[in-house]
């Protein structure tokens, strides 16, 4: 459950957005923030090359190439905007970031569909080519409301920019706020990957979503030492009272000659059984929980919870261990007794 909720709160802490715009260094940052894009292209080919950089996904993820400019659609302006598929890092499992476009398709932002009137299923026309409606967005309240989607070379043919992008969209995987300087560490490895290219970050979500993974990882790391120890704590007393009921067998067998190695063997290894028996009883009983109420509890990654068979082998390895860890002082304390003074007490 605790892989869960760090995998939950990776993902809603990605779906927070993309935080980080690459454009070209020669881009006027007047006209970017005024018109939301840069007037300036790079060629497509830049995309690939900077996710084929051996260091790329150590500080970039989920890398979406785009080109958007301003177009007339009905009389009135809309942000067009050409989107290509996601690039993760080569490990990375599950949906990646951003929409999904088929060629020849397009999603419409909410005021777009709105005011022409748009459902899923219809066409539009863009230049002299038509489209299918994917799909309509809600209103978001952002430039998205006047957004177009399309799928990467579709757009470039619309816009007569075959092979051009002007911007690559990115998350970072630094986690960094912004006491913690992480553009400086961005812009280093940009500047070895793409030296015509420059790094802008969107610093309240970079912060909102490193404080939140910062958050977790906090909470799970003051919380399993306490887990933890709470367990030892347990075992230990449990251990303490077994060697008070077996006072008086443990006075006869030392009576007839049976060592302190043999007595403390005795319990340890009970102590290893019982580690090993409740290590497997616990990854069944805490599987089947996670199973079932799992997915009610983590929504966003439900489809992803599912049995951790290495975590048995673990279980099987580590519990005995750390059972015969902490009955270890009760054990010695069984071999130190007198057996003449408990078998007179007894």
């Amino acid at each position: 459950m605790a892989k869960a909720a760090r995998r939950e709160t990776a993902r809603v802490t990605r779906d927070l957005g993309f935080n980080l715009r690459i454009i070209p260094k020669q881009t006027d940052m007047d006209h970017f923030w005024a018109a939301g894009y840069s007037e300036h292209t790079m060629p497509e080919e830049t995309l690939h090359r900077f996710a084929k950089y051996e260091r790329v996904f150590l500080t970039y993820n989920h890398l979406v190439g785009t080109l958007q400019q301003r177009f007339s659609v009905g009389g009135r302006e809309v942000l067009l905007t050409g989107l290509a598929p996601t690039i993760t890092a080569p490990e990375q499992r599950g949906r990646p970031m951003g929409y999904e476009i088929k060629p020849g398709t397009v999603i419409v932002g909410y005021q777009v569909a709105q005011r022409l009137g748009l459902k899923k299923g219809a066409t539009l026309t863009l230049g002299e080519r038509k489209f299918t409606v994917e799909r309509c967005l809600v209103e978001s309240g952002d430039d998205d409301d006047i957004r177009i989607f399309g799928a990467l070379a579709d757009v470039q043919r619309v816009l007569g920019l075959e092979g051009r992008i002007n911007e690559i969209k990115a998350i970072d995987c630094l986690c960094l706020t912004a006491d913690q300087d992480p553009l400086k560490v961005l812009r280093a490895e940009l500047e070895k990957a793409l030296p015509e290219a420059k790094v802008i970050q969107l610093r309240s979500l970079a912060d909102a979503r490193a404080k939140q993974r910062q958050t977790a990882d906090r909470y799970f790391g003051f919380m399993s030492p306490f887990l933890l120890l709470a367990c030892a704590a347990w075992v230990g007393v449990l251990a303490v009272l077994n060697v008070r009921e077996r006072r008086a067998e443990i006075g006869i067998l030392r009576a007839l000659g049976h060592g302190g190695g043999r007595i403390g063997g005795l319990f340890l290894g009970k102590a290893v059984l019982i580690g090993l028996i409740g290590s497997a009883l616990g990854w069944c009983v805490g599987t089947a929980l996670a199973l079932q109420f799992g997915p009610d509890i983590f929504r966003v990654t439900a489809k992803a919870i599912e049995a951790e068979w290495s975590l048995l082998g673990w279980a099987v390895l580590v519990a005995p261990a750390f059972a015969a860890l902490a009955s270890f002082i009760p054990a010695m304390l069984a071999i130190t007794l007198d057996p003449a003074q408990t078998l007179r007490d007894q």
